[in-house]
């Protein structure tokens, strides 16, 4: 793997930088380098929030992704802004619960995964961007399921820690679908 750039997008409270967390410590437990951008309107909740995560081999010449290998979109806001920005032989990973897909692209990879609807299915809310995650771990290759639990374990807080196993469900089901 040489740099892997990833673009996660959709609205605030959503989970957005949290799910661009989780793949920037998976970088950090497999000693990659790293950048871990967030970015996020003036709204706490309901506002445009973006993530752009880079991973490689090598340093890092600028954390801003403008063209993902990867791109995760959880809104059709940002499925339509973004996905015309994915490289050729890029992957997209979309909540079809939210987003209607209308790409016409053959260049690139499309993964439609009812994330929301998943989510709410298995008592899951808010879980959402984690089973978008197992999705991407099992069709990308990028990290192993042990990386992604050790780094879920690593990045929720401490006063939240009774939703680690719920996460780890998440990612399953993401895996699993």
């Amino acid at each position: 793997m040489a740099t892997t750039e990833i673009l996660l997008a959709g609205f605030g409270g959503q989970g957005v930088l949290f799910a661009g967390k989780i793949l920037a410590y998976c970088g950090l437990m497999d000693n990659k380098e790293l950048s871990w951008l967030p970015s996020y309107g003036p709204e706490m909740r309901g506002g445009t929030a973006n993530c752009s995560v880079c991973i490689s081999d090598e340093p890092i010449g600028s954390p801003l992704v403008l063209t993902p290998d990867i791109l995760i979109a959880m809104n059709q806001p940002s499925f339509d802004k973004f996905v015309t920005e994915v490289k050729t032989g890029g992957k997209v990973f979309y909540d079809s619960t939210l987003i209607e897909n209308e790409c016409t692209r053959t260049d690139i990879e499309m993964y439609a995964v009812p994330s929301s609807q998943l989510a709410d299915d298995n008592g899951l809310k808010g879980g959402s961007n984690i089973i978008l995650l197992g999705k991407l771990i099992r069709e990308s290759g990028i990290f192993t399921l042990d990386t992604m639990k050790k780094a879920v374990e690593k990045v929720v807080p401490p006063s939240k820690a009774h939703l680690i196993s719920n996460n780890f469900r998440a990612i399953e089901i993401g895996m699993n679908n």
